[in-house]
């Protein structure tokens, strides 16, 4: 459940604003910080050659570097209206709002999706508003957060925290929605390094029925996901309903030749959405913000990858 992340997220975001990590404005500018990796890794290695502890290492500077080149890229001074979503790579972008200094940030307010996103921005000592309190004819000027997947026309899945609903509100909600993510997270085509599924936020009393048109559909193997190993029975998400996880052979881009058993990602999303029961998937897909002017597009403009070289790679729309 996305309120499940928060208090490690806390854990790891209060060690980075400690006095060891703090930013300080004198010092090299914030989105230079870790420009190279904690370990030197090359082309030629794999991440599986090393230990657990470096791997882990290098993944979270990875995550951390993404996140600091798109707050100094998509974060204006002038912005007032800001998205936080959800996942461990959305600590390193509110570290990277904090180090800004409340010179910038004061005349800002965040918005989050969920409760991880709202104590990270409590925490970083922000402004903090719900996106229920936004006017009707207001929209968000950015927002940020994390994927599972991105596939190479930039659509997502996302859901994997279970915060799928509050992400997509907040995402369609904003202008220009902003990713970050990763090396793990780059794939051609969705499914193919997310084997865990589609995630699907579903009413309980429907799960059954809804598993029964999905394995329909070709999914392989769709469960209900589990609370466990902190509760018994199924996760509950913030809206007091059931995830499901529906994998599904790897989604074709378009124009892509149809081969039998694969969907095209537009089409399965409109399939999955009009099911009885199904309150919202985790499939991000559609229009961006450059062209559903005004808000109201699922996908983003930009997506921010941590490469395991130091380097940070730029996908835009």
């Amino acid at each position: 459940m996305c309120a499940s992340l928060h208090r490690t997220a806390r854990s790891i975001f209060t060690h980075f604003l400690s006095p060891r990590h703090r930013y300080s404005c004198s010092s090299t500018p914030f989105h230079l910080i870790y420009s190279k990796p904690i370990i030197q890794f090359t082309k030629k290695m794999s991440i599986s050659a090393l230990s657990a502890t470096e791997a882990a290492k290098l993944i979270e500077t990875s995550k951390r570097l993404a996140a600091f080149q798109a707050v100094k890229d998509y974060l204006l001074p002038i912005y007032t209206h800001i998205g936080i979503g959800s996942g461990s790579t959305v600590v390193y972008v509110v570290e990277a709002i904090a180090a800004l200094g409340p010179s910038v940030t004061s005349g800002m307010t965040f918005y989050p999706t969920g409760a991880q996103s709202e104590e990270l921005i409590e925490a970083a000592g922000l402004n903090l508003q719900y996106i229920n309190k936004l006017p009707p004819n207001k929209f968000l000027d950015v927002a940020f957060d994390g994927a599972d997947e991105v596939d190479g026309e930039l659509n997502l899945i996302k859901g994997g925290g279970a915060c799928l609903w509050q992400e997509k509100i907040v995402a369609t909600a904003a202008k220009q929605f902003v990713c970050v993510a990763d090396f793990r997270k780059l794939s051609e085509r969705l499914g193919t390094s997310w084997t865990k599924g589609i995630p699907i936020e579903v009413l309980p009393m429907a799960a059954p029925r809804v598993l029964g048109e999905l394995k329909a559909m070709g999914s392989l193997e769709p469960k209900i996901r589990p609370g466990l190993p902190g509760k018994a029975g199924a996760i509950v998400t913030d809206n007091g309903l059931w995830i499901i996880d529906a994998p599904f052979k790897p989604l074709r881009l378009n124009g892509e030749e149809s081969k039998e058993g694969e969907w095209k990602v537009d089409e399965l999303a409109d399939r999955l959405i009009k099911i009885p029961g199904i309150a919202e998937i985790g499939l991000f897909y559609g229009k961006n913000g450059l062209q559903a002017q005004g808000g109201g597009a699922q996908k983003p403009i930009a997506a921010y990858f941590g490469m395991a070289d130091g380097s940070v790679e730029v996908k835009k729309a």
